[in-house]
């Protein structure tokens, strides 16, 4: 009997796993492929990137509601927006990850493969079905699966695990970083917000962690803001500071199929790459100051 239930669960995690490498494998393929089509294609006009018939087509988004006591936020102001707008449900709770797909493509246009790959990717994270498991927005908090330190608009959950708040200070420091036309954000621009945190948090978080997965995470979310909201600090004031998408907004990727994984990246890498802390030595000279003071202070006591 042992043994069946050993040979069981390899047969299936085998099977997991192949299935795995198989998905990820169609959906990059059918990645390029977008991206090709997206270089033979014209844009999507300006006031018509929404699609027709679909709520923010033109600008007109529903009405935002800020979240009540006991509604379910996370860490992603644009998933929060999105619940604030009803275009998920307003409670963020009893979520599909196909619902999920579908609203992250209508509201912003990210490109098919890129939202299909990104929920399925939280409900493996979670370990759920993408298919059949609902999810509530707070769900993908869960510390080091999505959520990560050092992040731009949230502080480290190691001092506040309620990652659905708003870090206003350090939404205004992002919103006064930028050094475009007219104080808009550029890649350079969010390299150093980004290192800063990561110093920041490494010497004030005695459970700072940061594998290479979390900074990309940190990377893509900032680049996020480059992308789909195209770096513009008057439309992202209210995004990140209200979670609310302001009126006449509309997805600053004008593509036909939408931002693909492979144009996203151009951006994420060099975000990445750019980020002067992670090889100057600063972010491991913070960790050793936060030891000293730590030993110090229990010196003392």
């Amino acid at each position: 009997m042992a043994v069946c239930v050993v040979l069981k669960r390899l047969l299936l995690g085998l099977a997991s796993s192949v299935e795995g490498v198989l998905t990820n494998t169609l959906v990059l393929s059918f990645d390029v492929l977008l991206t090709l089509f997206n270089l033979v294609t014209p844009n999507r006009p300006v006031g018509r990137v929404v699609k027709e018939g679909n709520p923010g087509h033109g600008g007109k988004w529903p009405q935002y509601v800020p979240p009540r006591e006991g509604d379910s936020r996370s860490s992603c102001p644009a998933l929060n927006a999105m619940a604030n707008h009803g275009l998920l449900p307003h409670d963020g709770k009893n979520i599909s990850f196909r619902e999920l797909n579908a609203a992250i493509r209508r509201v912003y246009n990210f490109a098919p493969s890129f939202c299909f790959f990104v929920p399925n990717y939280i409900a493996t994270a979670l370990g759920r079905s993408y298919r059949n498991d609902l999810f509530d927005l707070s769900d993908i908090d869960a510390h080091n699966c999505i959520e990560h330190d050092a992040s731009l608009t949230r502080v480290d959950t190691y001092d506040d695990p309620d990652q659905g708040k708003i870090a206003s200070t350090l939404v205004e420091e992002v919103l006064r970083s930028g050094t475009g036309p007219g104080g808009d954000l550029t890649p350079a621009d969010l390299s150093r917000l980004l290192g800063k945190r990561r110093v920041e948090a490494k010497r004030q978080n005695p459970k700072f962690s940061s594998a290479f997965i979390h900074k990309m995470f940190g990377s893509s979310n900032g680049s996020t803001l480059l992308t789909i909201f195209g770096g513009r600090v008057n439309d992202l004031r209210p995004i990140l500071g209200e979670e609310r998408l302001p009126d006449g907004w509309e997805p600053r990727v004008q593509h036909q199929m939408g931002l693909t994984m492979l144009e996203f990246n151009c951006t994420v890498l060099p975000v990445e790459l750019g980020i002067r802390e992670e090889v100057d030595g600063s972010i491991a000279r913070a960790g050793r100051e936060r030891y000293a003071t730590a030993g110090a202070a229990k010196k003392n006591a």
